[in-house]
């Protein structure tokens, strides 16, 4: 799904609207359509320039909002302590790979732990199964001797 893209134009009257949907859109929405995997590209209607990364900031910073806290504080400090030169560079190069990195890795360890609640489930039953000490009643269902 990495190749979707959806594109939206950004008018001045501060309203974005999908070009696909052929609709208003808010940022919530926006935030929804990139959770289900989009990229998007949001183009400033009047100016003709690309004003996603502005309009995406907006997102986190509503988020931030809601939530009280998405960034810690301490590293909010450090983001205007280094610069924006600094910083540009640490996001291109570094963050974006390290985020990527962190959610491939989560993946892959909820679907070991996935994989193992079932080997364990499948193990449970066959060790009960092979109790000797179980019993049977008159309808044949198995009962365990406590």
């Amino acid at each position: 799904m990495k190749n979707k893209k959806k594109t939206y134009k950004k008018y001045p009257n501060r309203r974005i609207y999908d070009n696909d949907a052929s609709k208003y859109v808010t940022l919530p929405e926006i935030a929804e359509t990139i959770r289900q995997g989009y990229q998007v590209e949001i183009m400033d209607a009047k100016r003709q320039e690309d004003v996603t990364a502005l309009i995406l900031t907006q997102i986190v910073m509503e988020l931030a909002k809601n939530k009280r806290s998405i960034i810690p504080v301490r590293l909010l400090h450090l983001f205007i302590q280094a610069g924006e030169t600094v910083m540009h560079d640490f996001f291109d190069k570094y963050f974006e790979k390290a985020l990527e990195n962190f959610l491939s890795y989560r993946s892959q360890m909820e679907e070991q732990f996935k994989l193992y609640m079932d080997f364990s489930a499948k193990t449970t039953n066959m060790m009960n199964q092979m109790n000797p000490f179980r019993l049977t009643d008159e309808t044949n269902e198995t009962k365990q001797v406590e």
